[in-house]
């Protein structure tokens, strides 16, 4: 007789909704994330200049399109993206200089990086409709 490939008693692996990603995990994720958004913004920017270059009503149209609604979202999440992985990339240089490796100080900063990445966002939004 051939012995079963899986022994079906044994316990399975928690799936994603029972485990809890430990804080690092997700900050870890999120930088991997917004250098995607970033990746798309980049994009988004050249389509921006290449609309400036085509003269005024090519740009009118690209500025109508990121004016709205859903092109303000999407430069928000462009802008927080930004702050964020900027601030977590100088958490990164402070670990490659063998700095912060202590778990109390990964949370601390990880928070840090989270809560200035909020508040550069909102200050940057908010000059830039004072500037307006």
């Amino acid at each position: 007789m051939r012995q079963p490939i899986m022994d079906r008693t044994r316990p399975l692996s928690p799936h994603l909704q029972v485990y809890r990603l430990p804080l690092p995990a997700l900050l870890s994720i999120s930088h991997r994330a917004t250098g995607v958004v970033l990746a798309a913004g980049s994009l988004l920017f050249t389509y921006w200049l290449a609309a400036v270059a085509a003269g005024p009503e090519a740009l009118a149209h690209a500025q109508a399109l990121l004016g709205s609604i859903p092109g303000r979202v999407l430069l928000f999440a462009i802008t927080f993206s930004l702050f964020y992985h900027l601030g977590n990339g100088i958490r990164h240089l402070f670990w490659d200089a063998g700095i912060g490796f202590e778990l109390s100080t990964v949370h601390k900063s990880g928070i840090v990086v989270v809560v200035a990445s909020v508040i550069l966002t909102g200050v940057a939004w908010a000059l830039g409709y004072v500037m307006r």
